[in-house]
């Protein structure tokens, strides 16, 4: 359920096809789940109609958690659309903080938190190191 319905195999769409038969309120999550996602993918002036169709529909949808997660992205809504709008996202902000707390998990028992705070830095792409014996890596222009 939590997969795009592109990337499901076989197997898998025949489990959920069954899932939605046996349950309509799971069925009525997963409409709702994926009919968000696809906001993203649309033009901006199509993203604010679409938006707010299903800010409507979570409304009405007796579905707690839809319902407070439509309250959330009213609050956000400008900011929202203004990601749609413009573009941007703060996937690689993530993935850095993703990879910084991987670099701590493996860096657990240092007792020197510069060498920690180095080995961040290093993993991080900040620092290019040359090893003895190689060539010095080019200047890109």
């Amino acid at each position: 359920m939590l997969k795009n319905p592109s990337n499901l195999t076989e197997n898998q769409k025949i489990s959920l096809e069954m899932l939605i038969k046996t349950d309509k309120r799971l069925h009525r999550a997963y409409l709702l789940k994926e009919a968000l996602r696809l906001i993203f993918r649309f033009s901006y002036d199509e993203a604010v109609n679409e938006l707010e169709r299903w800010l409507k529909w979570a409304q009405r949808c007796r579905i707690q958690e839809f319902v407070e997660l439509g309250r959330k992205i009213k609050r956000h809504r400008e900011a929202i659309l203004a990601s749609i709008k413009y573009g941007l996202t703060n996937a690689r902000i993530e993935a850095l903080n993703n990879k910084i707390k991987v670099t701590i998990r493996m860096g657990y028992g240092y007792r020197n938190i510069d060498n920690l705070i180095a080995l961040i830095k290093l993993k991080s792409g900040w620092y290019t190191i040359t090893l003895p014996g190689r060539n010095q890596p080019l200047d890109e222009e």
